[in-house]
């Protein structure tokens, strides 16, 4: 089987130079109901406003109504038109980390950038949230789109379960990426080999579980990432009789006993999990949402980080400023969006 790996690609950190990010705008009323989904339109243009000051965006808008409606609500915006393409296909939802092109690249023998993606399946985190055909069809559409060489793993795979240092380590969670409703026929030394080959990189570090109320099972982008090479960032809690305390504590003891390949030990930097008990319950009935700083997202030259309780936000804000000097960093409110169960990093990725 030809890999990735096999030809020399490997998939860079997040913070690798982005050709654009790319977005879909959120249509999708069994996500946010009534006036929800109001609220998530003017968190997004607070995104688009930060991210298009830095780099392009390629937004989704499922149909010309909805490309009609976006462009009025556009007005008046400080978004960077100049940076904002908007792409005309089919969409169910606003994942787009989850459905969207998993890319690497090699640098060949002129020292030049080239790219090609993995076109992983996407099946809603189990079937969860049927229709999903036309999100699966979406690095497709951007591969020929584009004329970029795709690579077919076979295998189910979201970009919310993965993170990487691009030199060679990934993170990922045992409770997704094990979990029977991804790839049932698929035991973890099989998987482990799948990432290796597509992925490009050999060190596979397993946490266990991930946040209560994240209906995608567990993802590693609500509780642990790399922030470089050797600096991993995790979420922890204060509160002993929080329903994530257990969990996230035995993540960070993981963490702290894994070694790189080199034989060093990764610098593990903590911050604590904001509130995620809300009021009511969210459309599955969950009284919890996956809130978590863990699901910033960096591009060009910025970090867009997710807000959402008053006790830590500014803790949180000072930590991504200190460890990114070189990058203006945006506090964005998201309660309202990750009522949808997802933040900033979920509906977001990295097209490089």
């Amino acid at each position: 089987m030809t890999t990735p790996r096999s030809m020399g690609y490997f998939m860079p950190a997040e913070w690798h130079p982005h050709v654009a990010s790319l977005m879909a705008w959120p249509s999708n009323p069994e996500t946010w109901p009534g006036e929800r989904l109001k609220r998530v339109e003017r968190v997004y243009i607070q995104i688009l406003e930060a991210l298009t000051a830095h780099e392009m965006v390629i937004l989704i808008v499922g149909s010309l109504e909805l490309r009609k409606h976006v462009e009025e609500l556009l007005v008046g915006t400080k978004i960077t038109k100049a940076n904002l393409q908007l792409w005309d296909i089919p969409n169910n939802d606003v994942w787009a980390r989850d459905f969207g092109p998993i890319m690497v690249g090699r640098y060949n023998v002129k020292g030049e950038w080239e790219r090609a993606l993995n076109n992983f399946h996407y099946n809603a985190w189990g079937g969860k949230y049927p229709p999903y055909d036309a999100d699966d069809a979406v690095p497709r559409r951007y591969a020929e789109r584009h004329d970029i060489y795709r690579f077919e793993p076979g295998i189910v795979l979201e970009g919310g379960s993965i993170d990487t240092n691009g030199a060679g380590a990934v993170l990922t969670t045992k409770s997704v990426l094990l979990n029977p409703n991804r790839n049932p026929e698929l035991n973890q030394d099989h998987i482990q080999t799948r990432l290796q080959n597509f992925l490009g990189h050999q060190q596979i570090i397993w946490l266990n579980d991930g946040l209560a109320g994240d209906d995608t099972d567990g993802h590693i982008d609500d509780i642990s990432r790399f922030m470089s090479e050797n600096r991993i960032m995790t979420m922890v809690c204060e509160d002993r009789s929080d329903v994530n305390y257990d969990a996230l504590a035995e993540n960070l003891e993981i963490l702290r006993s894994i070694y790189s390949p080199e034989g060093t030990p990764f610098d593990i930097h903590t911050l604590p999990l904001p509130q995620t008990r809300i009021e009511g319950t969210t459309v599955d009935g969950s009284e919890h949402v996956p809130a978590s700083y863990a699901n910033f997202y960096m591009a060009n030259g910025c970090v867009l980080v997710p807000i959402y309780d008053p006790r830590y936000d500014e803790q949180a804000l000072s930590f991504f400023r200190s460890a990114f000097p070189d990058r203006k960093v945006y506090g964005i409110p998201c309660a309202d969006l990750v009522w949808g169960q997802g933040s900033i990093h979920c509906v977001t990725m990295q097209l490089i």
